[in-house]
């Protein structure tokens, strides 16, 4: 017979451990806070690159011409009443040189394009500034290309917006290529215009504003930001809910809330652990935890359903023992899948960066919490709660729990 482990002689100091941890990330939020990104807090979000004007575009004429701009090339709409709606298609394939672009655009009537800088159109094409429409008019239109030899990194981005409120920079990209993700907190009236102008001219301070391109942006308001945090509540209790429900059909009321509190407390070690770490708190995050619940809900469920078994299959009347058996049986079934599904996320945590890697680093810790707080803590409270059953475990509990399984086959793990 398989060597029994005594699990249930570490119920308390586990419970014990979880408590102070728990606490320790109650007062560290309490304190600290958490630190929550733009998704959960009003702000702007914007990309950016840092990149020379190669050309200037204008029109002049009584019809209406805008520039649909693509990595690919360039069409240029023509409409206006009495106009022959046209498109030009104008492929980097085919005009691989700014210079080439330059000579063709001058064929459109009424279009003129003046060369800044001659360089060959790479594999991103040409771009403009977002906030500026791409409608012709008298007044030029900027487009602006990679230059390998503009080498900006993170750090100098993170120094030109130090002075705005909760600035957050993340790079994409090498060299030329490289654009940047800036996250601000609300400006001075709070308006989308005011966050773009002080990030505009922080940064043209430092790099020079014709080099300065805002390739897209997105402002999150305040209202929309808490109804977002109280959605996001609701959400978790309402996932908790419903397992306690389904716990208690399949099982028992006891059952299921040890289940519950085992899920609670993966949730509240996970944001210990953020609020510790100050690890950005977006919606990725807040899917880490969801999955957690997820998975740590379908390791307690194994884990009860042996229980269940055991209190019909053994010769006991101590329910610490049917306990003590059932978390030996499904030790290496929980040990394999845990360690399995670690591989998928260490790989994602070394591999990734930006907030996939935050994503798999909620997961480890959630993943390691989930498989402890699965043996010990719901184990611990189903011990509490049926602790009047040790020494009298007598037939008539065994008749109910043989009942309940009269349909049932004996759990795999």
């Amino acid at each position: 017979m398989k060597k029994i482990i005594h699990f249930s002689k570490f119920f308390l100091p586990a419970v014990v451990i979880s408590a102070v941890l728990i606490l320790s990330g109650i007062v560290r939020t309490a304190t600290k806070g958490i630190n929550f990104g733009l998704d959960f807090k009003p702000g702007m979000i914007e990309e950016i690159r840092i990149a020379p004007t190669v050309l200037n575009v204008s029109y002049s004429g009584a019809n209406t011409v805008s520039l649909d701009i693509s990595s690919s090339g360039i069409d240029v709409v023509i409409s206006g009443v009495g106009a022959e709606n046209q498109t030009v298609s104008l492929s980097f394939a085919d005009v691989k040189k700014v210079s080439a672009l330059v000579a063709e655009l001058n064929k459109i009537d009424g279009v003129s394009a003046q060369l800044v800088k001659d360089c060959p159109i790479g594999s991103d094409g040409l771009f403009s500034d977002s906030t500026v429409s791409t409608k012709l008019s008298s007044t030029p239109l900027s487009l602006h290309a990679s230059d390998s030899s503009v080498r900006v990194t993170s750090d100098q981005i993170r120094e030109a917006v130090k002075g705005l409120e909760g600035a957050d920079v993340k790079a994409t990209g090498t060299d030329g290529n490289a654009s940047f993700q800036i996250r601000t907190g609300i400006g001075k009236d709070g308006s989308q215009k005011s966050i773009q102008d002080e990030t505009k001219i922080a940064l043209a301070s430092k790099f020079g504003a014709e080099n300065v391109v805002i390739v897209k942006s997105d402002f999150i308001g305040s209202q929309f930001s808490k109804s977002l945090i109280r959605d996001s509540i609701i959400l978790v209790i309402a996932t908790l809910a419903l397992i306690w429900i389904y716990a208690a059909i399949r099982f028992h009321w006891d059952f299921a809330m040890a289940a519950v509190i085992a899920l609670l407390h993966d949730s509240l070690i996970m944001i210990a652990f953020i609020a510790w770490t100050q690890m950005e708190f977006t919606t990725t995050t807040l899917a880490a935890i969801l999955t957690i619940i997820g998975y740590s809900i379908n390791a307690t469920v194994v884990i009860l359903d042996r229980v269940r078994f055991d209190m019909r299959m053994l010769e006991t009347k101590n329910f610490k023992e049917i306990l003590d058996s059932a978390l030996t049986r499904t030790l290496s079934r929980s040990i394999i899948t845990t360690v399995t599904t670690l591989f998928a996320v260490v790989s994602l945590l070394v591999f990734t960066t930006g907030s996939i890697h935050d994503f798999a680093l909620a997961l480890l810790v959630g993943l390691i919490s989930g498989c402890y707080s699965s043996m010990f803590i719901s184990g611990a409270f189903i011990a509490f709660a049926r602790r009047s059953y040790d020494g009298n475990y007598d037939g008539k509990e065994k008749a109910i729990a043989s009942k309940e399984h009269t349909f049932s086959m004996e759990p795999q793990v």
